[in-house]
């Protein structure tokens, strides 16, 4: 599974008691030394499982969840350009979350913790007011992602989503626009759909790479196709080819027809995707069930810590649904859903929310993303002093580490049979770290506590 390098969130500096809540069994970095942490690139949009942008049910206590349970990174729904141009960006002292309000409520909120996996996307057709809505929000996200591909006339009457697909002189003036407006430490993708012709897909695809983009997703429909349609992802192989042909080391993205981990794999094996989008916050490869359970308390619990608006919230948990479901279970989980579904606020599912209790389900998420940042670090640490350059991805590193670890570097020389000392010909392997780290081994080496392995989420 993808990790991101990130920057430390400051909101750590703000929740002391995250720290206090670590069992015993996890024990400190074992380097008090510090790794710079990279902003995004290219890099970070390969070799992950990302929650795809999606209106509604994009909000941030969803994001939240997918990153606690394995998302690379997050999309925000869709936001109109003038939209956020006319908020007003307010913080929560309390919470620490950024709303930017509208006259009657909030038109999009976050929260920093989410900052480094986070990306925007933009609906816009103007090169000039993508660029200043980008600016207005810059400072709590990691990159901004043009929508190219929402096919709803709420977008397309007015030149952006998927009309942008028939205007690629305009459609690629905004990415440029784009990209020479924000610091290279914050990416610019964009999302497309397939045209009806694979040729004009390639030519647009050109286009939109040559703009200097760090990733493309593609959804797998054409304009005229509605999710009841089959995805075509077939037809993105040859994309993900012509990418790579054009010598752009960038990501293709796939979409469409993707709910989870499962299908990941699938969508993988098919197109050839660097990276797949999946529409559901479950992406750990122990899937959640009985989400009546596992899901609906505690996302109840942290929407309402986190003042995520009633009608949202609901509509939110109404989406949610889970293959894995236990056959007796299934009647419990709709009647909880159509339950929530009839509520009319917060107070009428407090017996199934189980205690307000938000701030509890708030500081477990927080301390999930702290611990993905430990892990790579460690494996930061340690490739540092394999002299390997670190990535972004820690399936990518995991695998240098482990290589060259064991590769020719370290292993006794020939003719030298262990576990004698290896002869005066052996490199020098003093300094070598004489303890894998945990997330390589799957044991603390500094207690005997069993720590869960790499492939656990």
């Amino acid at each position: 599974m993808h990790i991101l390098r990130a920057h430390r969130s400051k909101v750590f500096t703000n929740l002391p008691q995250i720290m206090a809540r670590r069992s015993h069994s996890e024990s400190p970095p074992r380097s008090a030394k510090r790794v710079k942490i990279s902003h995004l690139d290219s890099e970070s949009f390969k070799n992950g499982v990302f929650l795809a942008p999606m209106v509604r049910s994009g909000a941030l206590p969803t994001r939240l969840f997918a990153l606690k349970h394995g998302a690379s990174l997050v999309w925000a729904p869709e936001l109109i350009d003038k939209a956020i141009l006319h908020s007003e960006r307010v913080v929560d002292p309390v919470t620490g979350v950024v709303s930017y309000n509208g006259t009657s409520r909030a038109i999009w909120t976050t929260h920093p913790i989410e900052k480094p996996f986070l990306i925007y996307q933009i609906g816009s057709a103007d090169p000039d007011l993508a660029v200043q809505a980008a600016k207005k929000v810059m400072q709590d996200v990691s990159g901004f992602d043009l929508n190219c591909g929402c096919p709803k006339p709420f977008s397309t009457h007015a030149g952006m989503g998927a009309a942008l697909l028939t205007n690629p002189d305009l459609l690629c003036s905004i990415l440029t626009a784009l990209r020479q407006a924000m610091p290279p430490e914050i990416t610019v993708t964009a999302k497309i759909r397939l045209l009806p012709s694979q040729e004009d897909t390639l030519k647009l695809v050109e286009r939109i790479v040559n703009t200097g983009v760090s990733a493309l997703t593609v959804h797998c429909r054409t304009r005229n196709m509605r999710d009841r349609d089959k995805a075509m992802i077939e037809r993105l192989r040859e994309i993900v080819d012509f990418v790579k042909g054009m010598g752009k080391d960038i990501a293709v993205i796939e979409n469409g027809d993707c709910l989870g981990a499962e299908d990941a794999e699938r969508v993988r094996q098919v197109t050839g995707a660097h990276s797949p989008n999946p529409i559901l916050p479950v992406f750990s490869k122990t899937p959640l069930t009985d989400v009546h359970e596992t899901l609906v308390p505690s996302y109840l619990r942290l929407s309402r810590y986190l003042d995520n608006h009633w009608s949202l919230t609901k509509f939110c948990l109404s989406q949610f649904k889970s293959p894995h479901t236990k056959v007796n279970g299934k009647a419990e989980d709709r009647r909880i859903r159509e339950f929530v579904v009839k509520a009319k606020s917060f107070d009428d599912v407090a017996e199934i929310a189980g205690g307000w209790t938000g701030d509890e389900d708030f500081r477990e998420i927080a301390h999930s993303i702290e611990l993905r940042e430990t892990k790579v670090n460690e494996l930061e640490l340690f490739s540092q002093d394999l002299n390997i350059e670190a990535t972004v991805s820690e399936d990518s590193l995991l695998s240098k580490v482990v290589e060259q670890g064991s590769g020719n570097k370290y292993e006794t020389p020939t003719g030298t049979q262990n576990p004698h000392p290896p002869g005066s010909d052996a490199p020098f392997v003093a300094d070598f770290p004489r303890t894998l780290p945990t997330l390589i081994s799957g044991q603390d080496p500094m207690t005997p506590t069993h720590t869960p392995p790499l492939s656990v989420r």
